[in-house]
């Protein structure tokens, strides 16, 4: 029992140590010896009372249309059952892609405004406030304001938005998550890592995986850290960040749980997208007004495929499905878990099904592993060949697979377009739920308003019962750019709070304003997404060719009615309220893939450099 207490102690201690370094001044009073003196220690943070263990679940690449929760035909029982305990938030939105996302939910501010406008990687960084890959100081992220709040903080999985240059053991470390407020993290830095051998981190080392499946071993890192915690400090609240790399590429999943969908995806994409429009209608996830728009022009009409693209086609999605059902069981042990220890109904769960829509990075015929057979460098016939050859290594350690466009169509039903489409429905909107036994009053219930990732961070501190701070560690903070969602709870038809937001990921981009969007593509698909013999060196980019298009979102929730033209005054209107956000939250100068892939950005012409 002693070596027991000793050991969560250490556990508390070592997580604490940013709490005991305070910069307050001293407060007492120091004589020529202790009779004249008078004794003073910082006071140690403490939660509200009563107030709740928090859990933010992050899901990777994950379209609107895939979970049974919200209509799909990819069965997560876990998701369902919190839904129905709790609500399901059928307009919230991302930011389109992986680290823009994850800086606005941890900060509760839009991602240019955290500079991470694109990526920390070297490549997809500029020396610009919005697109330098560097959180400042100034934007302190929830961890850091709970734990300042009496909270212990853990995170697990993908983290995402450290810079390249720092992700080695040698540091810095301000930029890792313990120093962003987490106390423990277990996870991977990057954006992407293969599931048997992560590039695996365990608070500020890299170290050595045990080759068992990520999403096992970041769940087991998970549970032991509530157990600690628990046992050394029963009462504390803690905040966990449960993000796992799970659904991003590669696809990777023990047979066991891709064979549960073996024929299940032979009818194909077009009668997913129905089966799942139809399933929306009927569980109230999408309006009643919805229009399903048609199948995307680029992607084939599955009954004119030949019967062996559809076999490899459909064991794609299999796999697929297999890997979400399998990420959606691992949530499960960490929710059974706070249900043994009897802390379930006292924790609130906030599960963000994708930090952006799926992804269109699979090309329209999938992959499976890209570095041996790589489509943007194959002729058709061929690429197609090696790929049926290799069917059986779909899923596997061995493969590194992404399926194919129609299926990431299909998985983001009733929504056009994919991720990175900043300008498209698709690209951003994803489904939420909210649990929390004790302060949600309609169970099961339906929630419409607009919603945005920064608005997670200001409604957790309504939960909490806490401010966001002036100042953390002495450093004064930017106000929140998010509005908290907590209105909501427990009224079903308030009007939305959160009226305006910009969306811009290198080069798409759109604006909503209170119903109203107006969005603008970039490129066409066939250059961003990796196409067969695209060149290295892409055209130069011109945005006043961009066509901006116009919705009514209230009246077209799927984008089917281009109303551009109807009403050429009111696209005039958002056009200057995006070039008004842009400058205000520091979009501009606005950077593209072009830009990327032509290493026209001096960190990345230093990389070329080097090599």
């Amino acid at each position: 029992m002693y070596k027991k207490i000793i050991a969560a102690s250490a556990f508390l201690i070592a997580g604490a140590t940013a709490n005991a370094q305070s910069k307050e001044p001293f407060k007492g009073v120091v004589g020529k010896t202790s009779a004249d003196s008078k004794e003073w220690y910082p006071p140690v943070p403490t939660a509200p009372k009563g107030a709740p263990n928090v859990v933010w679940i992050l899901l990777d690449d994950v379209g609107y249309g895939a979970t049974s929760t919200f209509g799909g035909l990819i069965s997560t029982p876990t998701f369902d059952s919190l839904a129905n305990q709790g609500l399901r938030y059928t307009n919230f939105h991302t930011c389109a892609i992986c680290a823009p996302t994850r800086s606005a939910l941890l900060t509760g501010r839009n991602s240019h405004s955290v500079h991470m406008g694109g990526f920390a990687h070297t490549v997809m960084s500029a020396g610009y406030p919005g697109y330098d890959g560097r959180i400042p100081e100034t934007k302190g992220t929830v961890a850091e304001i709970l734990r300042d709040n009496g909270y212990n903080t853990f995170a697990v999985g993908k983290y995402g938005v450290t810079p390249d240059e720092d992700a080695t053991d040698a540091g810095p470390f301000d930029r890792w998550p313990l120093g962003k407020g987490f106390e423990h993290f277990f996870g991977f830095l990057g954006s992407q890592t293969d599931q048997y051998k992560p590039d695996l981190v365990e608070d500020n080392a890299h170290v050595k995986p045990d080759g068992r499946h990520f999403s096992e071993q970041l769940t087991d890192k998970a549970i032991s850290y509530i157990a600690k915690q628990k046992a050394a400090a029963p009462d504390k609240p803690f905040f966990l960040y449960y993000a796992p790399a799970a659904t991003h590429a590669p696809h990777q999943v023990a047979s066991e749980w891709s064979d549960k969908y073996k024929g299940q995806f032979d009818e194909g994409w077009d009668v997913y997208r129905q089966k799942v429009f139809d399933n929306q209608k009927r569980l109230g996830t999408i309006p009643a007004n919805a229009v399903l728009p048609a199948r995307n022009p680029n992607i084939k009409e599955w009954n004119s495929l030949p019967a062996e693209e559809k076999k490899l086609y459909a064991k794609f999605m299999e796999v697929y499905a297999g890997y979400l059902t399998y990420t959606d069981y691992q949530v499960s042990r960490v929710v059974n878990y706070l249900k043994e220890i009897n802390q379930l109904d006292n924790t609130a769960i906030f599960v963000m099904i994708g930090d952006n829509g799926a992804s269109k990075e699979g090309t329209y015929h999938g992959f499976i592993d890209p570095k041996k057979n790589p489509p943007a460098y194959s002729a058709e016939e061929e690429y197609l060949r090696k790929n049926l050859e290799e069917i059986g290594e779909i899923g596997t350690s061995e493969g590194s697979a992404n399926y194919p466009l129609g299926w990431a169509q299909a998985a983001n039903t009733p929504f056009r377009f994919w991720k990175q489409d900043a300008n498209a429905e698709g690209g951003t909107h994803n489904p939420l739920i909210v649990f929390y036994p004790k302060g949600i009053q309609d169970k099961g219930g339906i929630r419409n308003q607009y919603g945005h990732v920064i608005d997670i961070l200001p409604t957790t501190l309504d939960f909490v019962g806490i401010k966001n701070p002036s100042v953390i560690h002495g450093i004064k903070q930017d106000t929140l750019q998010g509005k908290s969602l907590f209105y909501s709870i427990n009224n079903a038809t308030a009007a939305s709070t959160h009226k305006i937001q910009h969306y811009y990921i290198f080069g798409a981009r759109a604006i909503y304003d209170d119903g109203w969007k107006a969005g603008a593509a970039h490129y066409p698909d066939n250059i961003v997404i990796g196409n067969f013999n695209v060149n290295k060196v892409l055209p130069k980019s011109d945005y006043s060719k961009d066509v901006w298009e116009l919705y009514n979102l209230k009246e077209d929730p799927t984008e089917t009615v281009n109303l551009a033209t109807k009403y050429p005054a009111k696209l005039a209107e958002l056009k200057a309220l995006f070039d008004v956000q842009a400058h205000k939250y520091d979009l501009y100068p606005l950077i593209d893939w072009v830009d990327v892939a032509n290493k026209r950005l001096a960190l990345a012409k230093k990389a070329a450099e080097k090599k």
